[in-house]
């Protein structure tokens, strides 16, 4: 059983970035410790960029200098001085010390930067033999056709097959999307299931660099630009040589234009065109000639609340600097999110993961890392998709986040809000979300039925229609409504709301389910090799014994929906029969009340937290327990307690803490921290799908 893997690119501008990507995503969350290893890398001053996206991506520890051997400077000057041997040895021993570390190594082949393709294909098929990888073939289809593509991937097997190269798989990667159907229609008759080949279409937003790979190329002086637009694809350039108003004939979407600092008419046109909703939206600007803009147009525009778009300044002439735009090579950078979920989306849409697994042969591990629970979280929620809401459709950070999800294919998304200002608000961002679903509670048709509704769940509190209409253009109680209805799956907010306008509206509306009388939440705590449950953390600030009862009992259910296999510890000062007191027999009776509800799970109480995870203190205080130093769901006594519990091991142990999670209601609403970060909703959206789709499989 194998336990690395050989990249190789069998020509270049292949998009090899994004199968290493889509292969790193798939083992890593199969596996406990990762590596990454290039033979050879372009410079041993620059850092190397796919090097560096691993390691970002994948939280790798191991310095940076042990992931490659030497670089292409030592590598030709060693084996053009006859010493091929010496610069294998030197790859050898490089990969071996990784080796050690690692359960499973993903290896990237050479780059086809300036060496001839029979040097680079020799070379890697040689570099995969010497460390007893089999080979993953990476392939383009960009430029060719369909049979072109498969008489090259041919030709790549046989020349493989021949330096006697283990071949695991093959990619073909930037497929023209026209041509995608009739190349897997091949593929199928010219491949076998055992020799699998898939298929990836070219996706235009990665072929082509951002704005902020552009300014760093350029070594431009960024004039004007919030972060997020730096992140902006370039998907062409327009060279601003005609007056103002030929020039606005030709501006396309997410066009980068070129022209002087000094042609004002350009600048003001192009900063008008994004409050414009009759001209394309620009991507960016660059000023050449080191011209910087008169001191009235950058009055003008230090007048906007925020950048409008990028501005850069360029030393160079109009020529020389698109000459060199034109020169500059896209990649998937560490720190671009939507690149990187770009690429995830269309790797795990168009290749076959479990066969990929198999011909890989993947060791899996016992441990679960917070890499592998997220990784698990998105690729739940993708098998089956559903729907959620998001009331806050004006907050930056969902619109960052909606992007993310939808480029991942993990849910589909409504937005709910003033639809202008949600749509000004993505053309500001520079994002993508077209197809997504935004509605305005003011103008929607199904506010007087949601009003009707809410009258008649509300009557007993004296509710009435016209005071329930008002209510209705609150986002949280519409989206809930929605949910009620099965118009949506589930909601998410409270990234700008507090706790109780999230989730007053659920338990008004939605309630909880017939054999929980309780609500509660639960936190998963990502330790660096298990993941934790902990209830409750954010509702119920002091249970009695019924409501403790019922949050263990939620809060295994809701372990076993995500995987983990509930050992209920509920928590106390004392353990066993070591200590009295009222706080200590409320949890001794909820443990009773509990084991009595649910004889089918394992349940102990009261136990202290050091007898509930410590094998060794648990054979102590508690031997002969099923529980004791093994469990997996911790039950709190109180909010108090559970609250600075969660903290305090997140920040003590460098924990990952995904959460709250609600649960107990009869669908699913989930509240965000107003603290949250784009990560945090990305996660939050794919466990709330993933209760959706388990609750409605229990009715």
């Amino acid at each position: 059983m194998s336990n690395s893997l050989y990249i190789a690119a069998v020509e270049p501008a292949s998009g090899k970035s994004l199968i290493v990507l889509g292969i790193t995503e798939l083992i890593s969350h199969r596996i406990n410790k990762l590596g990454f290893f290039r033979p050879v890398i372009r410079s041993g001053d620059v850092p190397d960029n796919d090097i560096e996206l691993i390691r970002s991506q994948y939280s790798l520890q191991t310095p940076y200098d042990s992931h490659y051997a030497v670089t292409y400077e030592h590598a030709l000057d060693l084996s053009s001085s006859g010493r091929e041997q010496e610069l294998l040895k030197l790859i050898v021993a490089k990969y071996k010390q990784l080796e050690k570390q690692c359960d499973f190594i993903i290896c990237e082949g050479t780059d086809f930067s300036g060496i001839s393709s029979a040097f680079e294909f020799n070379f890697n098929a040689l570099v995969a033999n010497h460390l007893g990888c089999p080979v993953l073939i990476a392939g383009s289809g960009h430029g060719k056709t369909p049979d072109e593509t498969l008489d090259v991937m041919h030709a790549a097997h046989r020349a493989f097959a021949r330096e006697h190269c283990t071949i695991a798989a093959s990619v073909i990667n930037r497929v023209a999307p026209e041509d995608l159907a009739e190349t897997k229609q091949l593929l199928q008759t010219d491949w076998s299931e055992e020799d699998p080949v898939f298929a990836i279409p070219e996706r235009s937003e990665l072929a082509v660099p951002t704005i902020g790979e552009i300014a760093k190329s350029l070594n431009a002086r960024v004039l004007y630009s919030d972060p997020e637009k730096l992140m902006s694809e370039a998907l062409s350039y327009k060279i601003a040589a005609m007056h103002l108003p030929n020039f606005l004939n030709h501006i396309e979407q997410g066009s980068l234009v070129i022209a002087p600092g000094d042609r004002a008419d350009i600048i003001l046109g192009c900063v008008a065109t994004t409050f414009s909703a009759n001209y394309p939206k620009i991507s960016g600007l660059v000023l050449t000639g080191g011209f910087e803009p008169a001191p009235q147009v950058k009055r003008l525009i230090d007048g906007f609340a925020r950048a409008p778009v990028p501005i850069l300044l360029v030393e160079s002439d109009t020529h020389a600097t698109s000459m060199h735009i034109d020169s500059i090579r896209a990649v998937i950078a560490p720190n671009n999110q939507r690149k990187i979920a770009t690429a995830l989306g269309a790797f795990e849409s168009h290749v076959d993961l479990d066969a990929l697994v198999k011909r890989i042969e993947v060791t899996r591990s016992d441990a679960v890392t917070p890499l592998m629970f997220e990784y698990q979280l998105i690729t739940r929620a993708k098998a089956n998709r559903q729907h959620i809401v998001l009331p806050e459709g004006t907050e930056e950070r969902i619109l960052l986040a909606s992007e993310i999800l939808l480029r991942r294919d993990v849910a589909q998304l409504t937005l709910l809000g003033n639809e202008e200002k949600i749509r000004s608000k993505i053309a500001t961002l520079g994002i993508d979300l077209a197809g997504i679903t935004i509605i305005d509670p003011l103008h929607s048709q199904h506010r007087s039925r949601f009003a009707e509704l809410f009258t008649e769940i509300r009557s007993h509190k004296g509710m009435t229609l016209e005071v329930a209409a008002d209510m209705m253009l609150d986002v949280n109680y519409f989206g809930t409504m929605m949910v009620l209805e099965e118009l949506a799956d589930g909601m998410v907010s409270g990234s700008a709301h507090t706790t109780t306008q999230t989730i007053r509206p659920a338990f008004q509306i939605i309630k909880t389910r017939k054999s929980c009388s309780t609500a509660s939440s639960v936190l998963f705590m990502c330790l660096e090799d298990r993941v934790l449950v902990y209830g409750d953390c954010a509702i119920n600030p002091n249970p009695d014994a019924q409501q403790l009862a019922d949050i263990a009992i939620a809060s295994a259910d809701t372990a076993l929906m995500f995987g983990i296999d509930p050992l209920v510890a509920m928590l106390s000062y004392s353990t066993g029969q070591s200590g009295h007191g009222e706080d200590v027999d409320r949890v001794t009776e909820a443990t009773r009340i509990a084991r009595a509800s649910r004889p089918d799970l394992k349940i102990e109480g009261p136990i202290q937290y050091d007898a509930a995870i410590d094998a060794s203190v648990a054979s102590t205080k508690l031997p002969d327990s099923e529980v004791a130093g093994r469990a997996t769901v911790f039950i709190f006594p109180d909010l108090n307690t559970g609250n600075n519990t969660y903290k305090a091991v997140q920040r003590s142990a460098g924990a990952l803490a995904v959460g709250p999670v609600l649960q107990g209601l009869r669908r699913p609403v989930n509240d965000l921290s107003r603290g949250c970060t784009v990560a945090d909703i990305v996660n939050t959206v794919a466990i709330t799908a993933v209760q959706a789709y388990m609750m409605r499989q229990k009715t």
